[in-house]
């Protein structure tokens, strides 16, 4: 039997199921999956940010796509000394509209993302790839630190972020016959 939420507890995990990580930037938005079980996010694409929402658009219909998505993960930009970054109310905007659109089933939360673009640039960096290449993926790289991060907490059982309402789910109405 599926729980229906409308705004889910900060410690409350999606797993088991399809969860995605969202890095949100100016100029591109970097998408991560994890597997089924929760163990290992994986890179999956990085959309250009253009005028208007269609990256928005592409990233809710990817998650859409997946039957088996449970929840998802929004970068919130901070300073290292805990302060919200001026790319927070971004992050936060798109939080809010994701969980709109993804409706009741597919929980969203906005967690600290702090350090994950050091952290993917050093471990791309460590991997062999090369300055120049990083560009095009460190986006993915990021989301894949932000969800991997929100998965080994869920797996001990620690709060994960903030969570962000959604829809409420729609009530049916009872009709006479």
């Amino acid at each position: 039997m599926t729980t229906t939420h409308t705004t889910p507890d900060a410690g409350e995990s999606p797993l088991p199921g399809v969860v995605w990580g969202v890095d949100v930037g100016m100029a591109r938005v970097g998408l991560a999956r994890a597997d089924r079980e929760g163990l290992l996010a994986s890179p999956v694409r990085t959309v250009p940010v253009d005028e208007g929402d269609t990256a928005l658009q592409e990233v809710v219909d990817l998650v859409r796509e997946e039957s088996a998505s449970t929840g998802v993960v929004v970068g919130l930009p901070r300073h290292l000394d805990g302060h919200e970054s001026t790319s927070a109310a971004e992050a936060r905007r798109w939080a809010g509209h994701l969980a709109r659109a993804l409706g009741p089933d597919v929980r969203v939360w906005l967690v600290d993302e702090r350090m994950s673009t050091v952290a993917a640039s050093r471990a791309m960096r460590e991997s062999g790839v090369r300055q120049r290449e990083q560009r095009t993926r460190i986006d993915q790289a990021a989301a894949v630190e932000i969800l991997q991060g929100a998965l080994d907490a869920w797996r001990r059982g620690s709060a994960v972020g903030e969570p962000v309402a959604g829809r409420k789910p729609r009530r049916r109405s009872k009709q006479s016959t």
